[in-house]
């Protein structure tokens, strides 16, 4: 099984574009949004955009909740397909998403602005954010007993392969999620800090928590992710890096399900140890 990734800032067009790009490589199955779809079916999953939150959608998406990734490994394992394409909006995003469903590495990433002009990516933003319309690639009857009270449209899509014949690949829908009604998600840095001291603070082997400091990665307008560093005061006579791994582990895991945001890294400093008299 060959994996391949599709990747996109939010709102681009990716989901439009994803039975062309799947079948212009060959691919048999595809991962958006949270559902695996096989020959035009949802097989497995729950899609993140009928989540009532951004939250909870992002959750969904990069399959964090529980026993999500479980149900999406055991499809994948049953249905067996020869070439995965996995949709994400960075490449952060795929990585993790390859990761938690244990997929074979991903062997080629292609990105929106390989395919689509910025005209054309422009006017799915417009889409996106003036009439809260997300694109989810399979039939609309398909897709109709997993989003019931949701605005469901079918398009048609195309391969063009002359100027006068166009063989169809398949059916898509428009649907326009609840959180798309609520405005913008902004989730402070004061708000990541505070999660960091209270997720470290769980272990009575840290007696101090110092300074924490969350750092954003960007590239171009995109959120690539944060580093987040802190400093500790340790209870004395305990194994150091066993206990910092494993905080590490915690804060990374933790932070990401509270905020749906990737964390690149967490760097933690022992600043001094505290021994009890």
């Amino acid at each position: 099984m060959d994996v391949i990734a599709f990747v996109g800032p939010s709102g681009t067009g990716k989901s439009h574009r994803a039975l062309l790009v799947a079948h212009q490589h060959q691919a048999d199955a595809i991962i958006d949004d949270g559902i695996l779809i096989k020959d035009g079916k949802i097989v497995a999953g729950s899609s993140a955009k009928m989540e009532k939150s951004k939250i909870m959608a992002v959750r969904r998406a990069i399959f964090t909740l529980p026993g999500h990734a479980e149900e999406v490994r055991s499809a994948i394992a049953e249905c067996r397909p020869h070439r995965i394409l996995v949709l994400g909006t960075s490449e952060n995003m795929v990585y993790k998403i390859v990761r938690i469903l244990k997929l074979p590495t991903i062997e080629q990433i292609i990105h929106i602005e390989d395919i689509a002009t910025q005209r054309e990516m422009q006017k799915a933003r417009d889409s996106r954010l003036k009439q809260g319309k997300h694109i989810i690639p399979v039939p609309t009857i398909e897709l109709k007993p997993h989003a019931s009270g949701f605005l469901i449209d079918p398009i048609q899509s195309f391969f063009r392969r002359n100027r006068t014949r166009r063989r169809k690949l398949g059916e898509k829908s428009i649907v326009r999620p609840v959180f798309s009604y609520y405005g913008k998600l902004i989730i402070d840095d004061l708000a990541i800090r505070e999660m960091v001291v209270r997720i470290v603070c769980e272990k009575e082997y840290i007696s101090k928590v110092g300074s924490v400091r969350v750092r954003h990665v960007w590239k171009g307008d995109e959120d690539r992710g944060l580093e987040i560093s802190c400093s500790v005061v340790l209870t004395y006579g305990s194994h150091i890096p066993t206990l910092i791994k494993e905080t590490q582990q915690r804060v990374r895991t933790k932070v990401e399900y509270m905020t749906g945001l990737f964390v690149r890294e967490v760097d933690i400093m022992v600043q001094a140890l505290y021994i009890e008299a």
